[in-house]
């Protein structure tokens, strides 16, 4: 094989397609043998790469595999696995251990390694690099080595893996060149960093620096909520500067899992030396709480007409992290929904990409599929996703008292509508 991707999930197989689409004999390896099933069938798990897509690559020789025997011989390997945080907040690399040791097994003399999974600065090669010398090669003399930060956004339909510039950060100079000729090949930009560190801290940089500004936009929502303040409206205001600001906007908590868990490995290395990192800490603070405090607005929008919470007819909007995909990772709808649930709302949610949704193991009942007749029977409907097929004229016309937390209303001044 050309390349062989470990990781056949969000990030690893829209790398396979691109690989592929560029002439490159690609192999896969997960250990999820649905997911492997399911692609030797045509069928694809993910938003971002359609069944119609998976044939392509099927066609040009791609080979999912639950067999590490795939890795004989291949001249690229590129880790892709999952690091979710552990028990005491740092990155879990149960996943990414596993997965070099494998590697390390039937590593070959000239082969390059690139780890992609998002994971604090100094794993690879604090961590990666001696697992992979255990095969008795030398990382920067007898293999190549590189950290290669994943960009993929889920659902974006401009950006993808060959138009977002590639930052690759070697062991060694000749580690660089090699991770940058090989995404070259399929990358229009390659952006060498001066090392692996560089290159992580790269990745929790950017996540940071948007979990950062978002919990400033949300706590912003909050007072501007007491002063009677449209948020909304300032910062679009604000968005007309064409110099000196991005646009954030609030929402009911954050979901994926670059922001809610990134920003947590950089905050875990530095608490290794001795201190915390105070903005990332209080960020995740902000954020957290968010989904309390749309229950709370949402007990309070039910008490001005009237209504208790209990036994209240709520109808969430909306429950996957992000709009227009079917991503659940960290979704803030689950807390929204646990914490409505425990001040006795009954709750029912429709999502156009979820047909069943479970929160702590109990299922939530689907309004079905007719939105207006929904919208109609509900005492209160919170939009949690700003999912496309939320038009502000339909949610308006017919839900008898919305509480919006994307602002898929925002332009509405009505009021029976509410705004985050």
């Amino acid at each position: 094989m050309d390349l062989v991707v470990i990781g056949l999930g969000y990030v690893g197989l829209p790398l396979v397609r691109e690989a592929c689409r560029a002439g490159l004999r690609v192999g896969g390896l997960d250990r999820d043998a649905r997911v492997v099933a399911g692609l030797e069938a045509g069928r694809s798990h993910i938003d971002d790469v359609s069944p119609a897509e998976v044939e392509e690559m099927l066609a040009a020789g791609f080979t999912p595999s639950l067999d590490e025997n795939v890795l004989d011989g291949a001249r690229t390997v590129v880790i892709c696995v999952p690091t979710p945080l552990s028990q005491d907040g740092g990155p879990d690399l149960t996943a990414v251990r596993g997965a070099v040791e494998t590697v390390a097994r039937h590593l070959e003399p000239g082969a390059l390694v690139v780890l992609e999974s998002t994971t604090y600065p100094g794993t690879t090669d604090e961590v990666v690099r001696p697992l992979l010398e255990e095969s008795g090669l030398v990382g920067g003399q007898d293999f190549h080595l590189a950290f290669s930060p994943e960009r993929i956004d889920p659902g974006n339909a401009v950006y993808g893996v060959r138009n977002t510039p590639k930052i690759v950060g070697g062991l060694t100079p000749a580690c660089a060149s090699a991770a940058s000729a090989f995404y070259g090949k399929f990358v229009e930009r390659v952006v060498e960093a001066k090392g692996t560190r560089e290159a992580e801290m790269a990745k929790l940089l950017e996540n940071t620096y948007r979990h950062v500004n978002i919990a400033l936009v949300n706590e912003m929502a909050v007072f501007c909520n007491e002063l009677g303040i449209d948020l909304w409206d300032a910062i679009d205001c604000a968005a007309t500067k064409p110099f000196g600001f991005q646009a954030f906007r609030p929402g009911p908590g954050v979901g994926g899992h670059c922001i809610p868990i990134d920003p947590n490995y950089l905050s875990y290395k530095v608490r290794s030396l001795g201190y915390p990192f105070r903005f990332v800490e209080l960020a995740q603070e902000i954020n957290d709480r968010m989904p309390r405090y749309v229950a709370e607005r949402a007990q309070q929008l039910l008490n001005r007409e009237g209504r208790a919470l209990k036994g209240a007819k709520v109808l969430l909007l909306g429950v996957t992290y992000k709009a227009d995909i079917a991503d659940q990772r960290e979704s803030p709808a689950r807390p929204v929904a646990r914490r409505l649930a425990r001040l006795g709302a009954d709750l029912s949610f429709h999502d156009p990409f979820v047909a069943d949704w479970q929160v702590d193991g109990a299922g939530v009942p689907s309004a079905g599929d007719d939105l207006p007749a929904a919208l109609e029977a509900a005492d209160l409907v919170i939009v949690l996703a700003d999912h496309a097929a939320y038009e502000a004229e339909i949610l308006t016309r017919h839900a008898r008292l919305l509480f919006d937390t994307r602002g898929r209303t925002r332009d509405v001044q009505l009021e029976t509508v509410e705004l985050l």
